[in-house]
């Protein structure tokens, strides 16, 4: 049986305040197999961008450890989990964060080249994901002309262009309308269940949620089923 895409193994989290040590997660556990897509909700305040974070590598925990398919992260360096990171792992916020001196394409072609693919090859990747999410004659735009919708689409390609294992999303359509959200939420989810992606996916929305696999909550540090 392959290794989960995503473990977390009693996990702590905590914060230097000018109160004292504030424990944002205790001990909390999740495991995420290859092509399940699981909704984390939770009020805001309770740690679910740091615990994306730290499932991202993008932060150490304080204590337990992150599994990235099988492999411990927590004992690499820096230059290691960034590898680790740019291969594996893609990211989904809420705002696209685009390069806005950059077209949708070249937004899409950047973090393929990062990780050593060719221009001509990132090229024709960017191409066929952009024209996946109905970005066909879109390539050319900047950020700046691009709809909302259509520049969260091309982060959302952008996420999917190194083809990671995993997929870590932090509210991806809560700065859209909500005809707009539907649409772009629906494509989402299309793509990752064709690419056979894990995905996390932190969203406020109880429809939304309830079209994923399963749902988990944080309560009091630790993760509990929704």
């Amino acid at each position: 049986m392959s290794e989960p895409r995503l473990r977390l193994d009693k996990v702590e989290r905590r914060f230097r305040t000018e109160a004292g040590e504030l424990p944002v997660l205790r001990g909390a556990e999740l495991t995420l197999n290859a092509g399940e897509i699981v909704a984390l909700v939770a009020p805001s305040g309770t740690g679910k961008s740091t615990l994306l974070h730290l499932a991202g590598l993008l932060e150490r925990p304080d204590a337990g450890e992150v599994f990235i398919d099988g492999k411990a992260a927590g004992t690499l360096g820096d230059e290691a989990r960034s590898g680790l990171r740019g291969r594996s792992i893609g990211f989904v916020y809420q705002f696209h964060h685009l390069l806005p001196e950059f077209t949708a394409l070249e937004n899409v072609v950047l973090p393929q080249m990062v990780n050593g693919a060719s221009e001509q090859a990132a090229a024709a990747r960017a191409r066929e994901l952009l024209a996946g999410f109905g970005l066909q004659g879109r390539e050319d735009h900047r950020p700046g002309r691009l709809s909302g919708g259509e520049q969260q689409r091309v982060a959302i390609a952008r996420a999917l262009a190194n083809r990671p294992g995993l997929l870590l999303a932090d509210e991806p359509t809560g700065n859209l309308d909500v005809a707009t959200s539907e649409r772009v939420f629906a494509q989402l989810l299309e793509a990752v269940r064709g690419a056979g992606v894990a995905a996390l996916i932190a969203t406020h929305n109880p429809d939304l949620a309830a079209r994923m696999d399963r749902v988990v909550t944080l309560r009091e540090g630790r993760i509990v089923a929704g």
